[in-house]
């Protein structure tokens, strides 16, 4: 397994990052510690997960994936071996995540609230990586995505400045090491990492933002500032939910499937992604490979990606997932897929 750098920091991270947010709504505790071992076994020391998780979100699963993941270190006391990475809800209605049934928002005292809560139910005095999971003021996010600009929203905001801040008085504490974001844009990156240099908290070491063969808008402007600046990328649903597996196509529903059991693929649903998809299936079967490995291979193999961050239900899907490491895209196949791309463009931002 190869390891990067996790943007200026010591740190080395494994190219594969184990990935969590299905623990405590399709996978219980056994399930995964299992994953856990496994991956830990085959060279990844790299894990992501959230104060909001299990996903899709809901009060009952809250924490819980932090929880499966804390009572692990405990019995595996490896908690030195492991690069752990949580993250702290952005603005939102989620009133369930805070005391008193309040809003979500990147302020000092939601974010102090959180990382609270994330230590305690993770079992550890200190978090690798801490990342924003969205940031804190009004954007498209998510299925909203759109590559059509409709100017500015307005509604209230914590400025970028004060959220360092916030964020630096952790790392002060011992809580956190480094500090990274999640479904940011060009402008809010640079914004802080100016805020950085200005002495204004901790330098940002990585975002975490979707990235996948039917959704490369970070090529357009995030990839530059991410290898410049030494931002990495954290790409996640590098399988556009389990829809470039092609397991979705022609409108099937796979019994247990995320989108079969919570209707929540709409980014994958929109006109055009269909038909980018069976281009791709096509490919990779032209070339003998695994649709998902090669659609991995892919995200991995981008050198503005630091880690991967790859998603299972099954431990059969798990091994095929970080065996895509071996997985090598050559010359022919990327100007291939890049023809494809080229013709359907992003179709799923």
């Amino acid at each position: 397994m190869e390891l990067r750098r996790l943007g200026r920091t010591d740190l080395k991270v494994s190219a594969i990052c184990l990935g969590t947010m299905t623990w405590g709504q399709q996978n219980d505790e056994a399930d995964g510690h299992a994953q856990l071992d496994y991956a830990f076994g085959h060279g990844v020391n790299f894990l992501d997960t959230a104060e909001m998780y299990a996903i899709p979100p809901k009060p009952e699963t809250q924490g819980t994936t932090e929880r499966i993941i804390g009572s692990w270190l405990a019995a595996r006391k490896n908690r030195d071996k492991v690069i752990l990475a949580t993250k702290v809800s952005g603005r939102g209605s989620a009133n369930w995540l805070r005391e008193g049934g309040a809003t979500t928002e990147l302020d000092a005292k939601n974010i102090r609230f959180a990382v609270e809560g994330s230590l305690r139910r993770l079992q550890t005095d200190y978090i690798d990586l801490y990342q924003l999971h969205w940031p804190d003021r009004p954007l498209p996010l998510f299925a909203e995505r759109t590559t059509t600009f409709h100017g500015l929203r307005r509604g209230p905001e914590h400025p970028i400045e004060a959220t360092l801040e916030a964020l630096d008085d952790l790392v002060r504490a011992g809580k956190v090491r480094h500090v990274g974001l999640s479904n940011e844009t060009s402008w809010g990156t640079m914004r802080f990492l100016a805020a950085a240099e200005a002495g204004r908290g901790p330098r940002v070491a990585s975002i975490q933002n979707a990235y996948n063969l039917v959704n490369r808008t970070f090529e357009i402007g995030l990839a530059e500032i991410a290898l410049r600046e030494d931002v990495g990328l954290l790409a996640y649903s590098p399988l556009a939910q389990g829809y470039l597996t092609g397991k979705y196509q022609g409108g099937a529903r796979p019994p247990g499937a995320r989108t079969t059991l919570f209707g929540r693929g709409q980014r994958y649903e929109k006109p055009g992604v269909e038909e980018a998809i069976d281009a791709y299936l096509a490919l990779a079967r032209e070339f003998g490979l695994d649709p998902a490995q090669m659609a991995l291979a892919f995200v991995t193999s981008r050198p503005f990606v630091t880690s991967n961050i790859i998603g299972a239900t099954t431990m059969a899907q798990l091994e095929a997932d970080i065996a895509s490491i071996d997985v090598n895209i050559p010359p022919e196949l990327e100007d291939r897929i890049n023809a494809i791309h080229h013709t359907r463009g992003n179709v799923a931002p």
